[in-house]
């Protein structure tokens, strides 16, 4: 009944949930009301304005998700005592980092397949403001990301460095506008998107005066800059492709680009299980660290 609530809550209703579970709205439908009578309480309101969670739903929804983060990591540590990897790896990425050719995630997922053929992978998005806590929950094993701001119980082992310059769309008016004729005091002043899990020290560095729009994930940020009504940030190697298209140009001017370094990220455990050493070690091999 728990399996039928998480593709239900997954999918946003029955109707989207019936071909992953192959079962039919009235059987779903009978799965819940059953799971609701057991626990006593309302998970979610179904009508004609559609599928949405009550606070006691998002709740249960939670725990269900711990919970079955739990069994895979039991069957994974049953499957060590005999000897083998198994079970289920969970990584957590940021969005937008594919174009990144220091980015060495598929070579180093391709290395632990080789090591544990028999282990399912679950490679998920994630928010930058999310994936180190859900790291820490154990939603994830682990994760490649930014570090935001200190989080206990976490280790981070440094992977690259993404270089971050400041943009414009085709439409704004800089985007013709030869650097050497910028006036610093003038762009800041111009709309400017900014990202809204920037602590206040990096949101103080980087953000301009004007903040227009906020957004919590890079395509986004994307979408706005070639509005051409904003000014923002983007990963070097993921704008690169836009600006050889002409949608996007960057503005070469000292002091408007930032660097940020990438981690693999796990839980601070006294034992890491095997599934997650031997990732670290195929993580280690891909990117060329020393053990």
């Amino acid at each position: 009944m728990l399996q039928v609530f998480e593709a239900v809550v997954r999918h946003g209703g029955f109707s989207a949930a019936e071909v992953e579970l192959n079962l039919s709205q009235s059987t779903i439908s009978n799965h819940m009301a059953a799971l609701e009578e057991r626990l006593g309480i309302v998970l979610c309101r179904r009508g004609r304005r559609g599928f949405k969670l009550t606070q006691e739903g998002r709740s249960v929804h939670e725990a269900a998700t711990r919970l079955n983060a739990a069994l895979q990591d039991f069957s994974a540590d049953v499957g060590s005592v005999q000897g083998k990897i198994s079970g289920e790896l969970r990584i957590g990425a940021l969005d937008s980092i594919s174009d990144d050719p220091q980015n060495r995630l598929p070579e180093a997922i391709a290395e632990f397949a080789e090591m544990a053929p028999e282990v399912k992978v679950v490679l998920a998005q994630e928010p930058a403001q999310d994936l180190q806590q859900k790291v820490r929950d154990g939603i994830y094993h682990c994760g490649i990301g930014v570090d935001l701001s200190p989080v206990d119980g976490l280790d981070h082992l440094p992977l690259h460095v993404e270089t971050h310059s400041l943009y414009c769309g085709r439409a704004h008016r800089y985007f013709g506008t030869p650097d050497c004729d910028l006036i610093r005091d003038e762009v800041l002043g111009q709309p400017f998107v900014q990202r809204g899990y920037w602590r206040n020290a990096q949101a103080r560095q980087n953000a301009f005066r004007n903040v227009a729009a906020t957004v919590f994930q890079i395509e986004p940020q994307l979408m706005l800059i070639r509005s051409g009504h904003y000014l923002g940030f983007l990963p070097d190697p993921y704008a690169e492709r836009w600006v050889r298209s002409g949608d996007v140009r960057r503005l070469a001017v000292e002091g408007w680009q930032y660097t940020s370094p990438f981690f693999l990220i796990t839980a601070r455990d006294k034992r890491k299980s095997p599934t997650v050493t031997a990732f670290m070690n195929a993580t280690r091999k891909a990117w060329g660290i020393a053990p």
